[in-house]
């Protein structure tokens, strides 16, 4: 059967991405269980907490484990071996425990309005946790605490870092160690890792093993601690012990990642001395390294490729999360010594045969600085072709962060348009983790230009490659890759259209606006505050609305306290007055990244119905979408 390239009948609709789209926030041995944390869009993405063997969730509703700590969160449950929940509630950031057989939670944390807690683990015996604490001062101000498991109180470890992350007890309890970093830098420019002993008055002095960008830390004796760090230009793994740090197994890739959220974690140290990991470099792999003095590496041959994160171990069983072009995010669990053990728990599948889902490609362009990595998943439908004189519109993606990454995954998201005969084109511009620090700093003062011109020339290469018609090339970014979409839009006419998810508008406001987690970031993406004034009104995309001409869809949540909704609406005004075909859609109750079931839903359909609009194509399953 042969259709024109979006308008392919497809039975992947804007509902399935919404309930497909598994939201996860880590996994745990709890005794002879695993469990795991998932955000439920139908239930407005109420955070619940799930046992294996059971579809009825441990956090019943309306509870909801969600941390607030730096706004993105992170770490907002964990559980004891004999099955008490731990977790932060949503609605007012106390810690709660949830008993086995008990009906209610009890509070472990005081009522106190101004305190947020996130990054809960269990450590040495104790529950360990990030506090923010809001006050009338414009800066929060953060400590690590211990919170008594019979709800007798809340011990504060240490202060004096502008942001805390990665507690962790020795295994004796008499030793603290965490990583701390403090304005302007950002985790991943200048982080600290440090250790030093408690006394009656928490830790006050503190030894400081790497001035780098530490990532995660992990006890594994009294006195040895394991972490990663990139002195050399990649997250690595090195050991601190008898006063002596020292490199396990150094690669050229990357085992760690930007800390946005709380808890995250890349490797896992086994009871025998060996230590599973995750390494990065564009693709994730899963590695075993042994405990020879050489670290011998076996690459574990397990089908997951994006987004690997070790959450638990359990003798030489570690549990993951992760995705690949063949599977969608899932929990799995793995015995290291055999890698065909691998098991899904959770997630992991998609609802639609494998024919329907595109296979990720790793590309590379030329760029104006080197090398632009990216991944392309073309139109793909088991029914249907298009006539081979024509070539098929795209949608080329610009991530959020922008200090993050993508990498060649199932997702619903994108099989939605590729299975209706859109392609899509998915960028790690320069700035993007995953290639090392020199790729990651390409952005240093240069945001709004470096990523700007990498997607041009992605997009540009893949036209000409053939694989892309010239003329129906879409831009899409949330949040940073908002900037980056309106920025592509305003310089030339490769893209004749843009689609913008809560995204940066006006530099000068997100300075000034945004939170304190994000309040010092540009400094090193744009120029110090309020000095380099002229350049953030330069960069703005706001400042170059009058050189956009092509049309914009613009989604927004109305509880956004990253990008504000104001930062839109400049947006939308400046459109209006230049007479540029828009659609402006303000979602209530949604904060920054959409979450609730109904609002993945109509931003599917409208993101089909604007390509459609702007490309002349009429998608078998959209309604009809005016442009004002």
């Amino acid at each position: 059967m042969t259709h024109p390239y979006g308008t392919w009948p497809s039975p992947i609709s804007a509902e399935d991405v919404a309930a497909s789209s598994l939201r996860l926030d880590g996994a745990r041995y709890v005794g002879d269980e695993v469990w795991w944390g998932q955000a439920l869009a139908a239930e407005g993405g109420r955070g619940a907490v799930f046992r294996e063997g059971s579809d009825v969730p441990v956090l019943p509703a309306p509870w909801s484990a969600r941390s607030r700590v730096h706004e993105y969160g992170g770490g907002a449950w964990t559980a004891t071996p004999d099955g008490v929940l731990l977790f932060v509630e949503a609605s007012d950031q106390r810690v709660y425990a949830l008993d086995a057989d008990a009906a209610e939670p009890r509070p472990l944390t005081p009522e106190a309005p101004a305190s947020r807690y996130g990054g809960l683990v269990l450590s040495g015996g104790e529950l360990l946790a990030v506090r923010e604490t809001h006050t009338d001062a414009v800066v929060p101000s953060r400590d690590i605490v211990a919170i008594a498991l019979d709800g007798s109180g809340v011990r504060s470890l240490v202060a004096g870092s502008d942001f805390l992350s990665q507690p962790r007890l020795s295994p004796d309890g008499s030793q603290l160690a965490w990583i701390a970093w403090d304005h302007p830098s950002m985790p991943w420019d200048d982080a600290e890792l440090r250790v030093g002993h408690i006394t009656d008055a928490g830790v006050t002095t503190w030894d400081v093993l790497s001035r780098q960008d530490a990532t995660q830390v992990e006890w594994t004796g009294p006195r040895e601690l394991l972490f990663s760090d990139d002195p050399t230009g990649r997250w690595n793994l090195y050991r601190s012990a008898a006063g002596a740090v020292t490199p396990v197994s150094p690669a050229d890739a990357d085992t760690g990642g930007p800390q946005w959220v709380l808890g995250s974690s890349w490797f896992r140290p086994l009871s025998d001395g060996r230590i599973v990991a995750v390494r990065t470099n564009g693709t994730d792999e899963l590695v075993l390294i042994g405990t020879d003095a050489a670290g011998s590496v076996t690459v574990l041959d397990v089908p997951l490729t994006a987004g690997i994160q070790t959450f638990d171990v359990r003798a030489t069983t570690v549990l993951l999360t992760g995705s690949s072009s063949l599977h969608p995010s899932g929990v799995w669990e793995l015995d290291v010594d055999d890698p065909s053990s691998l098991r899904r728990v959770v997630g992991g599948t998609a609802p639609w045969d494998a024919s329907w889902l595109p296979v990720a490609r790793e590309v590379t362009y030329p760029g104006r600085l080197g090398d632009v990595h990216a991944f392309d998943y073309p139109p793909t439908n088991p029914d249907v072709t298009a006539d081979p004189d024509e070539r098929a519109p795209y949608v080329v993606l610009a991530h959020g962060g922008p200090t993050s990454h993508v990498a060649g995954e199932v997702s619903p998201a994108v099989a939605f348009f590729t299975s209706r005969g859109i392609g899509v084109l998915d960028v790690n511009y320069g700035g993007s983790t995953g290639y090392g620090r020199a790729y990651r700093e390409r952005l240093r003062n240069s945001w709004g230009v470096v990523d700007v011109d990498d997607v041009l020339s992605a997009a540009t290469g893949l036209a000409s490659s053939g694989a892309a018609d010239p003329a129906r090339l879409a831009i899409r970014g949330g949040s940073a890759g908002g900037l980056t979409v309106l920025g592509a839009l305003a310089r030339g006419d490769v893209f004749a259209a843009g689609i913008d998810r809560y995204g940066v508008t006006d530099l000068r406001s997100l300075a000034t606006d945004t939170h304190d987690f994000e309040s010092r970031y540009l400094d090193g993406l744009i120029g110090r505050w309020p000095e380099d004034e002229a350049v953030y009104i330069e960069r703005s995309p706001v400042t170059h609305v009058s050189e956009i001409h092509a049309p914009v869809l613009i989604l927004q949540g109305d509880q956004d306290p990253v990008v504000p909704p104001n930062q839109s609406e400049a947006l939308r005004d400046a459109l209006v007055a230049n007479g540029v075909p828009h659609k402006y859609v303000l979602f209530a109750g949604e904060s920054h990244g959409f979450r609730q079931r109904e609002t993945i839903v109509a931003a599917a359909e409208l993101e089909l119905a604007f390509l459609g609009a702007v490309f002349d194509f009429t998608p078998a399953d959209a309604r009809p979408l005016t442009l004002d």
